[in-house]
């Protein structure tokens, strides 16, 4: 198919030549995000041997829809669904077919329409990212068998009818993996992204450089793999707090360029933004043990291999540090098609800064009033940068310390103190407060007695109960909120555990951020997560266990 090259209102329609079933007084509808509305009706649609999909002709982005909701299907069902083009000279005169004129804009870029009824599925959406959410509802209506990568014998693959109208309510709706502290291999990210768009999460906030080890290849800086991806062992954040590795072990790894863009692709294809965080001012020494000289003291570092926030950091009075992260940024967002790239900007020590002769010449230089200025100083310049090269700078709430770069975004962390005070400037906020948002702490009290003392307890009915959108702003305000993040950082996750900690929290923080506020009900959700499980289960999913 050829692209379509004006903007145009999406379809694919699934056409059934099979009979039909009555819809079991039991059928209940179970979908994670809950769905903004939804009418059942009587009946079943059957997936069988004579069932097409049919994609919108003349659009290549539908074409493609179409063929990972076949892919999706043919696993467990042992079905190949051929993809056709939607077309009165091929589609059978009995089908039902539904024309594109019907679809309501007012969904916008990732809502659908979809309509099932005992002869057809019909799936709507301005857009093709509308689709694509609206294939995971339909995963989600299947048996949970459906998931399983190999056949399954003995399943009647139907689907209830119903009819749903659905869109997002927030567009920035992500998970921060911490790839820094435990290095994840390519595989399990790929799965990572698949699961957060399985519940059509849309943001992939990678984590690929801090103290303990820097992740990604830059070609014009070859030591910061070669050294600084790796790290002798020590009790912190190599394995687990639990169970600490052997000290003599070296630990590390990295992404090529080649993995990076792989990566990237295939979260493309979920309809998944992948938005890179290239640490600094702080967090930074593992860069700074290959290139030393970028740094207030001239080292020699090692690359840290406990827990705890190291005192070295970007020297910001050294002209070569910012060309350094230039030439880095400039490889970054040849990578990263993001609009956003995350700089960090957190838990900078002023400690070597407020020593280093060329930071307090910085600070004399340019007029500023003191340290926290400095960082001011150091994210503004390199805020300019990222325009330049027409991105977008987001940063951790500390970025509002020493006055707030002209068009930055702030992620707000510690609270919603800095979501509100942002939004307050006109500054757009993504919110993740610990409180709320931070899956790599415990879930119970009977599980912190192993956990680092800073780790509050956090049971998923808690991240539940997050809202987004302070009262204390005005509408206006409150539309500089762009969604929300569950974050995982990894001293004590590694990736064996990774899947424990996201879920099932990462399930109520897609329907805190997906689904009206007002649908919000925590024994309604806690019973479809009960269904759920199900899924997760032939997903293979690790789950945590809640009592």
């Amino acid at each position: 198919m050829k692209k379509q090259t004006k903007a145009a209102i999406f379809a694919v329609t699934i056409i059934a030549l099979a009979g039909s079933v009555t819809l079991a007084a039991d059928t209940k509808i179970t979908v994670i995000p809950k769905p903004t509305q939804i009418k059942p009706s009587p009946g079943h649609f059957i997936v069988g041997q004579k069932t097409a999909i049919y994609a919108q002709s003349g659009c290549s982005d539908v074409e493609n829809v179409a063929k990972y909701l076949s892919e999706q299907l043919r696993p467990a069902t042992g079905l190949s669904l051929v993809v056709l083009e939607q077309s009165k000279a091929q589609v059978p005169a009995d089908s039902f077919l539904v024309t594109t004129e019907n679809s309501d804009s007012a969904l916008g870029d990732e809502g659908y329409e979809l309509l099932v009824t005992k002869t057809n599925v019909v799936l709507r959406a301005p857009k093709p990212a509308g689709l694509f959410y609206g294939v995971q509802t339909l995963r989600q209506l299947l048996p949970p068998q459906i998931e399983s990568r190999k056949k399954v014998l003995g399943v009647d693959w139907t689907i209830p009818c119903v009819e749903i109208t659905d869109k997002p309510r927030f567009e920035w709706r992500g998970s921060l993996l911490d790839c820094c502290r435990q290095f994840m291999t390519v595989p399990f990210v790929k799965r990572y992204i698949d699961l957060l768009a399985y519940h059509k999460m849309n943001r992939f906030h990678w984590h690929l450089t801090d103290d303990p080890g820097w992740r990604i290849e830059i070609k014009k800086y070859p030591k910061l793999t070669e050294i600084s991806a790796w790290r002798n062992s020590g009790p912190g954040p190599l394995r687990s707090w639990d169970n600490p590795p052997k000290t003599d072990e070296i630990y590390g790894g990295y992404y090529t360029q080649d993995d990076i863009r792989d990566i990237v692709d295939y979260a493309k294809s979920r309809y998944v933004t992948v938005v890179p965080e290239i640490e600094m001012p702080g967090h930074s020494s593992s860069a700074l043990v290959a290139y030393p000289e970028l740094s207030c003291t001239g080292g020699p570092f090692k690359v840290q291999n406990t827990m705890g926030i190291s005192d070295d950091v970007y020297c910001a009075g050294n002209e070569k540090t910012f060309e350094f992260l230039e030439d880095v940024l400039s490889e970054v967002v040849e990578l990263f098609p993001s609009l956003y790239i995350h700089i960090g900007g957190d838990e900078c020590p002023k400690k070597r800064w407020e020593k280093c002769p060329k930071c307090q010449a910085r600070i004399k230089a340019e007029g500023l009033k003191d340290e926290h200025e400095l960082q001011s100083y150091f994210v503004k310049r390199i805020e300019k940068v990222l325009l330049s090269k027409n991105r977008r700078l987001i940063g951790w709430d500390e970025i509002l310390e020493g006055g707030l770069a002209p068009q930055a975004t702030v992620q707000s962390w510690r609270g919603m103190k800095g979501a509100i005070e942002a939004s307050q400037q006109g500054h757009d906020v993504v919110a993740s407060p610990t409180s709320h948002c931070y899956f790599d702490y415990p879930y119970s009290k009977e599980q912190a007695a192993s956990f680092p003392d800073w780790m509050s307890v956090l049971p998923t009915e808690k991240v539940y109960t997050f809202e987004p959108l302070p009262e204390d702003l005005t509408p206006a305000q409150q539309r500089h909120i762009l969604g929300g993040e569950g974050n995982i950082w990894t001293e004590v996750a590694p990736q064996e555990q990774v899947d424990s900690r996201a879920y099932p929290r990462l399930t109520a923080l897609a329907e805190t951020l997906w689904s009206p506020k007002e649908l919000r009900n925590w024994n309604d959700f806690s019973g479809r997560l009960q269904s759920h499980y199900k899924r997760l289960d032939v997903l293979g999913v690790d789950y945590y266990k809640e009592k």
